[in-house]
Order: C-alpha cells, then sequence, then structure tokens
C-alpha cells in the first residue's frame, strides 16, 4: 500500500487554516505568528536590508503556530512546502506541509506514542498518519516527561 494522499495546502496560509480547523475540532487555542518577506523568513538570512521579494518575485511567508492543550505542539510553516513540528519537545523536521493536519489528527487523537527501544537504543516517539505513513524521533535526555510517559506502548 502507498503512501495516504494528504489534500493539497499550496501556501502557507492555507496550511495555517487547516491547522485552525484541527484546533477547532479538538477545542484547541491556537496563537499564530506571520512572517512576510525575504528578509523576515527564517531560511533566506543572505536576504539583503529591505529585501522583500525573493529573486523570482515571490513573497515567502513563514508561520510559526503554538496550539494549547495537552500534548504541547508548536509548528513552524516553511515556504518551501514543509514545516517543523516540536511534539512535547521532541522535534521533526522536514514534515510535508500537506501532512501536517493529519500529523496533528494523529498527536490529538491519541495515536502519537512512544517506544523505548534497546537497539538503536533509547525512547523513540512514533506518529503514525493514514496510510503507511509514520513519523518517529528519537526522545532526547533521560527521563520522559508527564504526557509522553503516559504514552508509552
Amino acid at each position: 500500500m502507498g503512501r495516504h494522499q494528504h489534500p493539497h495546502l499550496p501556501t502557507t496560509e492555507s496550511a495555517v487554516r487547516a491547522i485552525r480547523a484541527v484546533a477547532e475540532e479538538f477545542h484547541l487555542e491556537m496563537t499564530v505568528t506571520d512572517d512576510i518577506g525575504a528578509d523576515q523568513t527564517s531560511r533566506r538570512t543572505a536576504a539583503g536590508v529591505f529585501t522583500v521579494l525573493d529573486p523570482d518575485g515571490s513573497l515567502p511567508h513563514e508561520a510559526h503556530v503554538e496550539l494549547g492543550g495537552s500534548p504541547s505542539v508548536s509548528v513552524r510553516l516553511f515556504p518551501e512546502d514543509d514545516a517543523q513540528i516540536t511534539l512535547e519537545g521532541v522535534v521533526f523536521e522536514d514534515v510535508p506541509r500537506d501532512s501536517v493536519p493529519a500529523f496533528l489528527r494523529s498527536a490529538y487523537g491519541g495515536l502519537a506514542h512512544v517506544k523505548g527501544r534497546f537497539f538503536p537504543p533509547g525512547w523513540w516517539l512514533f506518529v503514525p498518519l493514514p496510510g503507511d505513513e509514520t513519523y518517529k524521533e528519537l526522545v532526547l535526555g533521560d527521563l520522559l516527561n508527564p504526557w509522553l510517559s503516559r504514552n508509552v506502548r
């Protein structure tokens, strides 16, 4: 079975709207900070002073979303169609923007879980999405926080 096709989110703003829908679905508070322009976005540090447009004439838009509730989640949406999601302090890099809503539904819907492994050693946080798509990251540090501990399988 191949990867599940998520609804396409062509812009940062469409991704923010999709995250807002997930926040409403799970009754979560949400705050959004927007960075617009090549001189404001984090991946364009080489942009000149007062340079707002990219060389191709586009206006890059990056957003940082904080969601209230448990688990603790923040999402940084990049103009390059990917995101960085921090779930209870565990950072997931390079999540496709289209997968962000499904990732959040998995986290808030109780599907995300922690497993201990002997090899490679440590605790791993798994976030399964519909289809055969699963994200996993090593939980750094010796102790699990209360949410991670509750979700050990």
